[in-house]
């Protein structure tokens, strides 16, 4: 679970990130399908060129889901109960896909808040987002 200093650094930080949440995300989901083409075909009828109209309101939900997780960091397993159960079941996401977009939102956050994002805040985000895709993936056990 995450230190007092931990959730403050996440806390912290999600105010700023929350007032740019529709770009990081979309940078988030270009940097995915970039980086790990594969998930690709999770999205066959979107369009998936950068910036698209998709793109970027899929990014939004993305961030959002974030948002729900930061603001319920005690109980991220109640907030994304209903995201975890679509992925596992209705969607079939491949665990793995939660890892992998966590670490493009690490890189998003890196290249947006150079400044904030110290060794600490790294390391805060990083534990913050495996929890989150623990949670994503816990339907699948």
């Amino acid at each position: 679970s995450l230190t007092k200093a931990e959730r403050t650094i996440i806390g912290s930080m999600w105010t700023k990130i929350s007032s740019q949440a529709d770009t990081i995300g979309t940078e988030t989901l270009e940097r995915l399908f970039a980086s790990y083409p594969q998930a690709k075909t999770y999205f066959p009828h979107f369009d998936l060129n950068p910036g698209s109209a998709q793109l970027r309101a899929h990014g939004s939900k993305v961030l959002a889901a974030v948002g729900e997780a930061v603001k319920s960091i005690d109980n991220v397993s109640a907030a994304l109960a209903k995201l975890s159960e679509l992925h596992a079941y209705v969607l079939r996401v491949d665990p793995v896909n939660f890892k992998f977009l966590s670490h493009c939102l690490l890189v998003t956050l890196a290249s947006h808040f150079p400044a904030d994002l110290t060794a600490e805040a790294h390391a805060a985000w990083d534990k913050f987002l495996t929890i989150v895709s623990g949670v994503l993936t816990e339907k699948y056990r």
